[in-house]
């Protein structure tokens, strides 16, 4: 970050700028990851029955808000310089930009294969170093055009495709985010079906009340009342329906509330 911002200002080089900007934003928010994933791992107690696992997608919440605020700051500055394109070092600006590439690619080995199974705190920092590599090629490429041929214009050009990259990343995780906290059901699990299969078991005559959620990544929570048939026994019920459950979507949180079949004959 050091590296590309003091390079940026020495060779007037916006792409470098935008890429040390990024990286300043991603300096905030690989910590405020490792705070969220060191929060999360904290018991629960009696006033948080659930602990802190929404920790995670408050994080990933805010890292989505400064990477689009980042974004409209590079592209305000690139806009202006489209109009008026400045001269640009651009042989000591692509050394510094392979730099910072070489730097990311690194830091993107190190979370390879736990960006997908981390949970959002771990994704979103994957997505910003991602981000960092592929401002690293952007800034590369603008360098080498106005070495080769002079067009300046490479520079901001550059720039806007950091920020439309960096914005493509922030809205993607910021929907996810959204969903978790709005207790949206996971893409995953198709709700009328779960109803569908619960109302299939044996001894069950009605569901009502389902609700499916997600507490953070690869934390699925099911509550939902069943009505028992006639005959129906509701310990039967309960362990064939959680292990349906389980089996069939990986849901672990389950919380059932069993209800007795009601007589339309008797008075109410």
């Amino acid at each position: 970050m050091f590296a590309e911002a003091i390079g940026g200002w020495m060779t007037n080089s916006l792409a470098l700028l935008a890429d040390a900007g990024h990286m300043l934003s991603d300096v905030a928010a690989l910590g405020i990851s490792l705070a969220a994933l060191q929060v999360s791992s904290k018991p629960a107690t009696s006033s948080r029955t659930y602990g802190y696992h929404r920790a995670e997608a408050l994080a990933a919440l805010v890292n989505a808000v400064v990477l689009c605020v980042v974004a409209i700051g590079i592209a305000w500055e690139a806009a202006h310089r489209l109009a008026a394109p400045p001269e640009v070092a651009a042989p000591l600006a692509f050394l510094i930009a392979t730099g910072g590439l070489v730097v990311n690619l690194a830091g993107l080995a190190v979370l390879q294969g736990h960006h997908q199974h981390g949970g959002m705190a771990v994704r979103s920092a994957w997505l910003h170093l991602l981000g960092d590599a592929l401002g690293s090629v952007g800034a590369m490429t603008s360098a080498g055009l106005i070495a080769l041929y002079g067009w300046r214009w490479a520079d901001p050009a550059a720039s806007l495709l950091i920020a439309v990259l960096i914005v493509r990343s922030a809205t993607n995780l910021l929907m996810e985010t959204v969903d978790v906290l709005m207790e949206r059901a996971p893409d995953h699990i198709d709700v009328d079906l779960v109803r569908d299969d619960l109302l299939a078991l044996a001894g069950v005559a009605q569901v009502h009340d389902l609700h499916v959620w997600t507490i953070t990544s690869g934390m699925d929570a099911l509550s939902g009342h069943l009505v028992l048939a006639a005959g129906g026994r509701g310990n039967d019920v309960l362990a064939l329906s959680r292990a349906m459950l389980q089996e069939r979507y990986g849901i672990a949180h389950i919380t059932l509330q069993i209800e007795e079949a009601r007589d339309s004959t008797a008075p109410s």
